[in-house]
């Protein structure tokens, strides 16, 4: 196997090995399904544009991991994965924080694959504004998938409570997305030298037909 492909095909395996454990006996069918799908849809996307489009070695292990969280709260429901329980009582908190994990990653990984989408597609360069609209589009994707919770609660009712994770927060949307706009600025301030490397071995590597 071609040494480029050897990490990516490798996650990949690893994430269908996830998805089914995951799948196995879950607290709640529902809430896995609704939680799980990003990850069913998004692992044949990258399958099938790793060719033409492959992501950098970075974009891909941010996105496993970002997979695995997804996956552990489809399988145990936000509000109730151990680790989360376990870091409540010992910081002593009032709910399950493995939720704002969530959306803090919901933030910080998207932005990394919008950067790198943006640089290699279009006409912006590193910047001010590249920044600002990696982070405006975070932001949107987070307040749309706050329209999605909304709309699933709407239509399932009662049945959409461990879905929608807000633990009696009342300020539990704005938390969400105050997160994922948090995540998106650090992912951009901590790992944009690294992502800009990776970027440029990458452009001399895929050759032209998977050149922007």
């Amino acid at each position: 196997m071609n040494r480029r492909w050897t990490e990516p095909a490798s996650l990949a395996v690893f994430t269908a090995a996830a998805l089914w454990i995951s799948y196995v006996d879950p607290s709640d069918r529902l809430t896995w399904w609704l939680e799980a799908l990003p990850v069913i849809l998004g692992l044949p996307l990258l399958m099938l544009t790793r060719q033409r489009f492959p992501l950098t070695p970075l974009a891909y292990r941010l996105l496993f991991v970002h997979a695995i969280i997804l996956l552990i709260g489809a399988h145990y429901t936000y509000a109730q994965v151990p680790a989360g329980d376990w870091v409540r009582g010992w910081l002593g908190l009032s709910r399950n924080p493995y939720d704002r994990l969530g959306h803090l990653a919901q933030g910080f990984v998207p932005a990394i694959v919008a950067r790198e989408v943006l640089l290699r597609r279009t006409p912006l360069d590193t910047g001010p504004w590249l920044f600002f609209l990696v982070t405006c589009f975070c932001l949107a994707f987070s307040a749309f998938y706050e329209l999605i919770e909304w709309w699933v609660a709407v239509l399932g009712r009662f049945a959409a409570d461990a879905f929608l994770v807000t633990q009696g927060d009342v300020w539990d949307t704005q938390w969400d997305m105050f997160l994922a706009l948090l995540g998106s600025i650090a992912a951009q301030l901590y790992l944009a030298g690294r992502h800009d490397r990776q970027l440029a071995q990458l452009g001399s590597s895929v050759g032209p037909s998977a050149a922007p």
